[in-house]
């Protein structure tokens, strides 16, 4: 068990010490997606979801989810986060809406989880502000797309 890192020496569960790791700005980018029928996608493009504009709300429960990652994920340190930005990218063609989810801070561990901690709840959102008029929608994947700062330096997704 010695070499998990999450690991104590007897084998239950641990937060890393990472208090000896330098500085670095660090840099998540997840992504994530829901679809739906053409028209709840027509309501939530003409602002006419009865909740609200539905993706004012998706950004900000997504910058909130990225600030509270460390609550909802045991092992995950809290960090100052330095940015967090959401952007939307609407697919008519395939009634479906792309959740682009950054989280920055200079500090001594990464920002991955709080990345897609964000892209997850500005999915979740979209569907729990539309789920009056549509239940069967389905969020897609979610993933990392890029990482940077820290000891194993830069990782950028390949094609999908």
């Amino acid at each position: 068990m010695s070499n998990l890192t999450h690991m104590n020496k007897q084998g239950r569960a641990k937060m890393v010490d990472v208090s000896v790791k330098p500085v670095t700005l660090r840099k998540a980018v997840a992504k994530s997606s829901i679809q739906m029928n053409a028209e709840t996608f027509a309501l939530i493009k003409e602002g006419k979801i009865k909740k609200g504009d539905v993706l004012a709300v998706a950004q900000v429960a997504g910058i909130m989810a990225a600030k509270g990652t460390p609550g909802i994920i045991p092992m995950c340190h809290p960090i100052i986060i330095t940015g967090a930005d959401i952007n939307f990218t609407p697919c008519e063609e395939e009634s479906r809406i792309d959740i682009e989810a950054t989280v920055t801070c200079t500090g001594v561990t990464g920002v991955e989880m709080e990345a897609l901690t964000a892209a997850s709840a500005a999915a979740l959102t979209i569907y729990d502000m539309c789920k009056a008029v549509q239940r069967d929608m389905v969020i897609g994947q979610t993933f990392l797309v890029h990482k940077s700062g820290g000891k194993s330096g830069t990782y950028e997704r390949g094609e999908n």
